[in-house]
Parts: C-alpha cells; sequence; structure tokens
C-alpha cells in the first residue's frame, strides 16, 4: 500500500512542477506599432494574415476598418495603430493582420508588422509605470526589456471587449 502513497505522491509534484513551469514562462507575440513594440498572449492569436481592404461598415467608429471573410466566418478588422493614437496608419507590405479570438469572437488587429514570438518568466515583466499618455494605459499589464528591446505587454483581450470597441455582446 506504501508503494501506491509513494507513486500518487511522486504523481503530485510532477504535476504540480510541471504546472508550475508552465506558469513560470509564457509565450507571447511581438509586433510594431508606430516606434514601440507590444506583446500580447499567444494563445489569443488565431493567425497571421497579410493585409487585405476589408469592406467597410456604414457609422463604424474611424479604427474598425470593415469586415473580411475569414473561410465562412465575417471577422470585424480593427487598426490598433489608430485605436491607439498612433501619429499615423500607413498600409504597406509589412502591415499584417492578427487574427484574434477574444472571449469567443473571432477579431483582426491591424499592426505594422510582427516581429517575433518570446518566451518570458512573469519575473521579467515589471508593472507599467503611471503616467499621463495618448494610449488608455488600462490595457497594458507592464512592461519587459529583452534585449536592449523595451516591449509594451498588452492585455488585448480587455482591449478588443471594452465596450468603446462595439465589438462584444454586452451579455459576455
Amino acid at each position: 500500500m506504501d508503494m501506491i502513497h509513494e507513486a500518487a505522491h511522486v504523481a503530485r509534484h510532477e504535476a504540480a512542477r510541471a504546472a508550475l513551469a508552465a506558469q513560470s514562462g509564457s509565450e507571447y507575440l511581438t509586433f510594431r506599432l508606430g516606434a514601440e513594440e507590444y506583446g500580447i498572449d499567444i494563445l489569443k492569436v488565431q493567425e497571421i494574415r497579410s493585409y487585405e481592404v476589408p469592406t467597410r461598415i456604414a457609422n463604424a467608429p474611424q479604427f474598425v476598418k470593415g469586415v473580411v471573410n475569414l473561410r465562412g466566418v465575417i471577422v470585424p478588422i480593427v487598426d490598433l495603430r489608430l485605436k491607439l493614437g498612433c501619429d499615423t496608419a500607413e498600409y504597406n507590405s509589412f502591415t499584417v493582420v492578427i487574427v484574434l479570438n477574444v472571449k469567443g469572437r473571432v477579431v483582426g488587429a491591424v499592426v505594422d508588422s510582427v516581429s517575433d514570438v518570446l518566451e518570458l518568466s512573469a519575473e521579467s515583466i515589471k508593472p507599467a509605470p503611471e503616467m499621463a499618455s495618448a494610449v488608455d494605459t488600462s490595457f497594458i499589464t507592464g512592461i519587459s526589456s529583452v534585449n536592449d528591446r523595451m516591449l509594451i505587454m498588452m492585455d488585448i483581450e480587455s482591449l478588443m471587449a471594452s465596450p468603446d470597441m462595439g465589438l462584444m455582446d454586452e451579455s459576455h
């Protein structure tokens, strides 16, 4: 009987260690908006696509560029550069759409370019300083420094689900 208890104890210990390891390093997709580089949870990213001109929707906010048909799913396209107050939003060969899955909805986010995927530990992300800026800092979860690069960590789910975006049903 003791061997069974011992095996169960070891299994629990291994599971706890695996859970801790999974927690300690999370993967983030990094992308550029103007001069800044941002990081978002890779688990929210469904795919990355080249930019295609969406179908405009009447009375949509300026930052909602329209919708595209993505394999039968109508996906709203948000230009994060306009939403976050970047000076210019130029469309060129580097412009991409990050297709996100946010609270069960598929949403596209236009960014200047995608940089890479990084694994960051929770300790490497520092709290964002309080500052008066054009960007709504309530969606910024922290700042991380990676090889001389400053990454602004963003809670993309909260940003996309915020009421002023008008993308999510209030009941969610």
